[in-house]
């Protein structure tokens, strides 16, 4: 996702993601390949959209797929499917549920996985999240199913799976996948050895400023040599969930005891009120690079600070 939501200061219209999509030089297993792009939208009374990062968040929100009101993604019996998900919303973590399919994730921020199937068919994206997801058509032809959003207030129907009415493209449902290949990022990362570093998100005595006023002259977050693998425990203060978003790296998301992570990269991560999470990642690529942090909140700003690989 080409994410341009940093310059928005002085427009007078939301700045939209816009999606980008690599094909690999070998075709995955699916038979077709779609975009599921996800927009929040607060409108005035003239119906102008209104900018996050300022008033307007008790005005309810219109959620859009692909720029359309509930749209319709057609699956044929035995078909398999490839969304391209992207959570393209201003501030808000979402869960897209999908009735009338099998959902496999196989991949997250850009980066393969490890094959999984999402718990009830749901899969809960932080606001710049990707995921891409492999949906096996398992319902009776000629049926409909709803796909819902919830945003952590309540859920909705965002668009409908219809199930084609022809016949099954094949007798049966394709086999498991393999995994997607490989971007090349280390399977392994040494934690014993490695540097690590607290940030606190979203507070201004600790560094962060918003887009506009932001200066490279400031003091980076930390520094790091290429080559070292960096811990960061992410601490979110605030009373809502908060997003960080890491440019430059991909990072595992740490189990609690630190003795694992989890089977996926990611770049962006929702942290819960009052939390802390920790993430590891290989300083690969030399380098200043922006860190971005925002609360969940329609009104919040966002904020940047920097780090340094050297």
């Amino acid at each position: 996702m080409a994410d341009l939501r940093l310059l928005d200061n002085g427009l007078k219209q939301p700045v939209r993601p816009l999606p980008i999509i690599v094909q690999e030089p070998e075709p995955s297993e699916v038979d077709r390949d779609e975009l599921f792009l996800v927009e929040d939208w607060r409108l005035a009374p003239d119906g102008t959209a209104l900018l996050p990062g300022a008033a307007g968040g008790e005005i309810a929100a219109v959620f859009t797929v692909n720029g359309k009101i509930a749209p319709d993604f057609t699956l044929r019996a035995n078909e398999r499917l490839r969304l391209r998900m992207i959570n393209g919303c201003q501030r808000a973590v979402i869960a897209v549920k999908f009735e009338g399919a099998d959902v496999l994730v196989m991949a997250l921020d850009g980066q393969p996985a490890e094959p999984f199937t999402a718990r009830n068919g749901a899969l809960v994206l932080a606001p710049g999240g990707r995921a891409d997801v492999f949906l096996d058509g398992i319902a009776a032809p000629g049926s409909t199913a709803p796909i819902l959003l919830h945003d952590g207030k309540e859920a909705r129907p965002i668009a409908r799976l219809l199930t084609s009415a022809e016949p099954p493209l094949r007798p049966s449902r394709l086999s498991s996948p393999a995994p997607l290949p490989s971007n090349g990022l280390s399977a392994n990362l040494d934690l014993r050895g490695a540097l690590r570093f607290d940030i606190t998100l979203g507070l201004a005595e600790a560094g962060w400023a918003r887009p506009s006023s932001f200066s490279a002259s400031a003091a980076p977050a930390f520094r790091a040599k290429a080559g070292r693998t960096v811990v960061l425990a992410l601490k979110n203060t605030a009373p809502i969930a908060a997003v960080f978003h890491l440019h430059g790296h991909h990072f595992r998301l740490l189990d609690r005891l630190d003795d694992g992570w989890k089977p996926y990269w990611l770049d962006t991560l929702a942290i819960e009120p009052g939390q802390t999470q920790r993430i590891a990642f290989a300083t690969s690529t030399p380098g200043r690079w922006l860190i971005e942090s925002v609360a969940t909140d329609w009104a919040a700003p966002r904020l940047v600070r920097w780090y340094a690989v050297e």
